[in-house]
């Protein structure tokens, strides 16, 4: 448990807009600051940063917040490990009291140490020759890898035993569950012992940005399936939003990075001069990778094998790149079908002239449109025609979109005008076509149908409405919370309607009755990001309106206490139901 009051002095310490700017690039406006939002693929700025309440929110995609749920997100933390990272960035140290844990919770700093355990073993095994000549021999002499690479990349080997690492870990106090936990072993479901996940592979360990351990790649050294065995999700990785040797690439990449598709090529890569190589871990990129680039660098170039797969994995790769804004280049080998090979037969100076002359991302996926089609054909050229002008049509550039139809027309030998008409109706129409999903997007979020966070509210839109309005006073004002909390008060938990209302209500009074009061920073402690944005969004709309005065608050009280008699009334186990799910959460807010 961390205490109260160093919480408070670490938010202190960590102006939100200086952490935030670190991540996330922000122009001021106003007293606030605005930026492109980190946490959803944005074009024209949404995400707003208020100095003045320590938070911020995305008018676009709702995440908000303070600076601890921010790091929450961005980095993949729960909210200890986002307070401890902030604690580090502060230089303030944090009294850890013990306390009971949920049952089978495994914290990520366990995750950490089994993973460094594992590590150690996995670099002995390739090195000792009982276990790893083989693996050693693939290294060095089929893919060339110097001592020095496989050093530095911290390169292993599971040798081919059911249980050695298993055994290993145990030895040095991991129990079976953090092993399990940390994908690296699995409980058989015959005999119910635990085996080893990695077994006669080459292990590649995943190493963040701070220098930890997280996860592991193992690649078979013969053609045996499955080629790689990646590290499933866990408490302290997520592979959607890591990048194989970002730790390295980070340093080099202000200009540009270049994104490979497997362990090998990167390594390869690194070891022939060129630092800035990445590689997704197993999986196609996504949109949370994206996002990582562009917080890096200015462009990618797309260094896949030159297979169809490759190819369409290109494609995507191209789009979400494209979506964050970074400049896209992909790279075409001849005579090798990926950086690896090409490097091996015609050495680095090459590769770097092959580089430097990459293609543009309209280039690429043109050449790929017009392969498809015999331009002699007036049939196969107005099938051409559509799907270039369906891709042009993405760009949000009118010079961009110009400049590709010109060199569009020029290759296929149609009239500029004409394919620029075709460009500009099939905007129109996705214009029309997105105005029109907004509108009834905008009708179903009045209705509060499909809300997540707050799923009841659909069926009770008057009480919910009444709930946010006093929850929102009480976030703001704290004559408010003081008066809600009292034993004279004409409000309860049992009068809220929605689930989620109830539950933010009773932790607000909660910590308004704890000795030292309410903060919102202590609100990471009892909701996830999601529910920390609906929060911030209920304030932030109430800051916004012209009345908050204590007409208003009890109003929303007498209106809350006469939609829960409507409930009631309607549902007769309405309040057995609440009574409930009251029980249930005081259980969790004390396990937390």
């Amino acid at each position: 448990m961390i205490p109260r009051e160093i919480i408070d002095e670490i938010v202190y310490r960590n102006e939100i807009d200086q952490v935030i700017g670190s991540y996330v690039t922000l122009k001021r406006a106003g007293s606030n600051y605005n930026g492109l939002c980190p946490f959803h693929n944005e074009k024209t700025p949404s995400f707003t940063v208020f100095p003045a309440t320590k938070s911020f929110y995305c008018f676009g995609c709702g995440a908000g917040g303070d600076v601890i749920s921010f790091i929450m997100r961005e980095e993949n933390l729960d909210y200890v490990g986002a307070v401890e990272h902030l604690a580090a960035r502060a230089g303030i140290s944090i009294p850890v009291e013990d306390a009971p844990r949920e049952e089978g919770m495994i914290p990520r700093k366990r995750i950490y140490e089994i993973n460094l355990a594992a590590a150690r073993f996995f670099r002995e095994c390739l090195m000792d020759e009982r276990y790893g000549k083989e693996a050693l021999e693939y290294l060095t002499e089929k893919r060339r890898l110097s001592t020095a690479t496989i050093r530095r990349f911290g390169l292993g080997f599971a040798p081919n035993d059911w249980n050695r690492l298993t055994y290993y870990l145990k030895n040095l106090g991991f129990s079976e569950e953090e092993i399990i936990r940390g994908f690296l072993g699995k409980r058989s479901e015959k005999s119910g012992k635990v085996f080893d996940l990695f077994r006669n592979r080459v292990i590649f360990p995943v190493i963040d940005t701070t220098g930890n351990i997280v996860a592991f790649g193992g690649r078979v050294m013969d053609d045996s399936k499955p080629k790689y065995l990646n590290t499933s999700d866990t408490p302290a990785f997520k592979k959607s939003r890591h990048l194989f040797a970002l730790n390295f690439a980070r340093r080099q990449a202000e200009e540009r990075m270049l994104l490979c598709e497997g362990y090998m090529d990167v390594i390869a890569l690194h070891a022939a001069g060129f630092e800035n190589a990445v590689a997704t871990l197993g999986t196609a990129i996504t949109s949370e990778q994206a996002r990582i680039f562009a917080k890096y660098t200015k462009q990618v170039v797309i260094c896949y094998d030159s297979d169809t797969a490759g190819q369409t994995a290109a494609n995507k790769a191209m789009r979400l790149l494209g979506d964050v804004g970074v400049d896209v280049r992909v790279l075409t080998l001849e005579g090798a079908k990926d950086p690896d090979e090409y490097i091996k037969k015609y050495g680095s100076d090459a590769f770097r002239r092959v580089l430097d002359g990459s293609m543009t991302g309209f280039d690429f996926r043109l050449k790929n449109i017009l392969a498809e089609y015999n331009l002699a054909l007036p049939d196969e050229k107005i099938k051409a025609s559509a799907s270039v002008c369906d891709m042009i049509s993405d760009s949000p550039s009118e010079v961009e979109r110009d400049i590709c139809v010109r060199k569009a027309a020029e290759r296929m030998k149609v009239s500029v005008d004409a394919m620029k008409a075709d460009v500009e109706r099939i905007r129109k129409n996705r214009i029309r076509q997105q105005k029109r999903k907004e509108g009834q997007d905008a009708q179903l979020s009045l209705k509060n149908i499909g809300d997540r966070v707050n799923p009841d509210a659909a069926k009770n839109i008057r009480a919910n409405r009444a709930e946010e309005t006093l929850l929102g006073l009480m976030l703001i004002y704290e004559e408010f919370r003081r008066e809600a909390t009292s034993e004279s008060a004409e409000i309860r938990a049992e009068h809220f309607v929605t689930d989620f209302g109830r539950r933010v209500f009773s932790v607000i009074c909660e910590l308004e009755r704890s000795e030292l009061g309410f903060s919102k920073a202590m609100l990471g402690q009892y909701f996830n990001a999601d529910e920390l944005g609906r929060i911030e969004k209920i304030e932030l709309e109430r800051r916004n309106l012209a009345r908050n005065d204590r007409a208003v608050f009890l109003g929303a009280i007498e209106a809350i206490r006469k939609e829960s008699e409507v409930v009631t009334e309607e549902d007769p186990f309405a309040d057995l139901r609440r009574k409930q799910a009251q029980n249930k959460q005081a259980k969790e807010n004390k396990n937390t």
